[in-house]
């Protein structure tokens, strides 16, 4: 599908002109960013995994009903989607201590945390995204109540799923962000799962060695970043086992699956 005109470029994804009014396509990057883009680089291939991984992830939510922009994948590193309006809040689900939580709390890392915990913070690269409370969201109108409602009934719905779906291939999902955005019907608004879920989002941590599935070995320069990428992929079955590349040749796998 030839691309159309650019509307939005982010951090690790462009986004074209849809074929249909409402809907837009997600180029998902090699580059990667880290300390709110401080930190920059390229991961070769990551764009393609992202992209197998997050249509895999959000093919399983909408099956068990939750709502997503996400329509198909359209080839390596495309993916056809419904056109929202992005709520300025990411939402951050943790179930283990790590990263910031570590830091600002003094709780040692990998710490199981007694309960799940959601928290917001404010989508500005300016500012650093800051951390923001309910009150802020609905003192500035980010978010009506309604909306922020259903904002935590699906992260605690995907976590529950996301949770069960990693430790059945040997991983940990310590924490992971979720972006929402919201969609027009019969004049009134509604929220649905939008971005992506991917190693680039989530810490992903093997269950018996702890090793770093994710971004983090980006983000404090430990390597092998792509082989962490491809290893998610490869337990969730969406590369050929014993692929070194990951740029291979997805859509033949995919076919020879009969998917």
């Amino acid at each position: 599908m030839a691309r159309r005109r650019q509307i939005y470029e982010g951090k690790a994804k462009i986004l074209y002109e849809g074929p249909e009014p409402g809907t837009l396509i997600q180029y998902f990057k090699d580059d990667a960013t880290a300390f709110n883009a401080q930190k920059k680089g390229t991961i070769s291939g990551k764009g393609v995994l992202n992209n197998r991984i997050s249509e895999h992830v959000f093919t399983l939510l909408g099956n068990i009903g939750i709502p997503t922009h996400f329509i198909r994948r359209l080839n390596m590193r495309e993916q056809l989607i419904r056109q929202v309006e992005i709520v300025p809040i990411e939402v951050v689900v943790r179930n283990v201590a790590a990263g910031s939580l570590s830091k600002r709390l003094g709780i040692e890392e990998g710490a199981q945390l007694p309960r799940t915990i959601i928290e917001y913070y404010y989508k500005d690269d300016a500012l650093g995204d800051p951390m923001i409370s309910e009150e802020h969201v609905l003192c500035f109108g980010w978010a009506a109540q309604d909306e922020l409602h259903d904002m935590a009934d699906m992260a605690i719905r995907i976590n529950d799923f996301l949770t069960g779906l990693f430790a059945g291939i040997g991983i940990r999902l310590v924490d992971f962000k979720l972006e929402f955005g919201r969609i027009w019907e019969n004049d009134y608004p509604r929220i649905i799962l939008a971005d992506e879920i991917s190693p680039d989002g989530c810490r992903l941590w093997d269950m018996q060695s702890g090793e770093k599935l994710d971004k983090d070995r980006f983000r404090r320069d430990l390597g092998g970043e792509v082989e962490a990428y491809q290893e998610v992929a490869r337990r969730l079955g969406l590369l050929p086992e014993g692929a070194d590349n990951a740029v291979l040749d997805l859509e033949s796998h995919r076919k020879r699956r009969g998917k």
